[in-house]
């Protein structure tokens, strides 16, 4: 080995030694991290969790008395629930502490459905009727039908009896429906089909 090889060898060495003692200090001196040395989450993990804080608090399938359901900029507090099943049929009409009278139905089974309904004491059409004209729009018959139900909370209807309806939609998807609870007379109400991310459930404090 000559003399400029020889330098060479040990100056590559000399690099080597002071790139291991640079790593050797940083890590002993760098600061300790707050999550305890778990990987950092990703975009994907980030995303979960603003879904979990301020998405959807609560499902509307667990809707109870006294929760606040949040629908756009409204807020409405849940006084009363009707609970009713045709068949393999299961569904809920959550009765809202509202001056307009508003609710929020949620179809359980066999498939899942959010309609926001609108009380409508001036429709002039008959229940059942294959047509009925309202607000400029037609609804067609979609079905009818007869449901058991029962009630919690304060709804004005007995604890338990029977419902008869008949439901109407027009083009674009707007509802219309008549019912009649019980021995009363039928009432009218415009629905509007809503997606689960237009729903905020923030439940009540549960007592132990």
């Amino acid at each position: 080995m000559d003399g400029v090889t020889a330098a060479v060898t040990v100056l590559a060495v000399l690099v080597g030694l002071l790139v291991v003692l640079a790593l050797a200090r940083w890590r002993r001196h760098r600061p300790a991290r707050a999550d305890g040395g778990r990987d950092r989450p990703g975009p994907a993990a980030g995303v979960s969790r603003r879904r979990r804080r301020g998405g959807s608090p609560g499902d509307p399938r667990g809707i109870e008395i006294g929760d606040i359901v949040e629908i756009g900029d409204d807020v409405y507090p849940v006084r009363g629930t009707i609970r009713l099943s045709e068949g393999e049929w299961r569904w809920a009409q959550h009765l809202f502490d509202d001056p307009g009278g508003r609710r929020l139905s949620v179809a359980e089974s066999p498939e899942f459905d959010l309609v926001l309904w609108h009380p409508e004491p001036d429709v002039a059409g008959t229940p059942g009727a294959p047509v009925v004209e309202f607000a400029g729009r037609r609804y067609h018959w979609h079905e009818s039908g007869q449901a058991r139900f029962t009630t919690t909370g304060t709804t004005g209807l007995d604890p338990s009896g029977t419902m008869r309806y008949h439901d109407y939609r027009a083009p674009g998807g707007a509802r219309l429906t008549f019912e009649a609870y019980g021995e009363a007379g039928w009432t009218a109400a415009r629905g509007e089909r809503l997606d689960l991310a237009d729903v905020a459930v923030h439940p009540q404090r549960r007592g132990s």
